[in-house]
């Protein structure tokens, strides 16, 4: 599926919001010092923070060609 250079563009928009809320969350669960309380939640969102930086850098490569 071909998708308009507008699209991908906003799409990586998108992704790069999400990775930075993700990015807080983590900072909060990590700070609040229970670590084995909150252990399965950060690791979600470090999983998702991984697979959207995967998406956001295959955006930007069919942004580059």
């Amino acid at each position: 599926m071909a998708y308009s250079r507008e699209e991908l563009a906003e799409a990586k928009r998108q992704i790069d919001s999400i990775l930075h809320k993700l990015g807080e969350t983590v900072r909060t669960l990590e700070a609040k010092g229970e670590e084995k309380r909150y252990r399965s939640q950060i690791t979600l969102a470090k999983r998702r923070i991984a697979a959207l930086e995967i998406a956001r850098e295959l955006i930007q490569r069919e942004l580059n060609q």
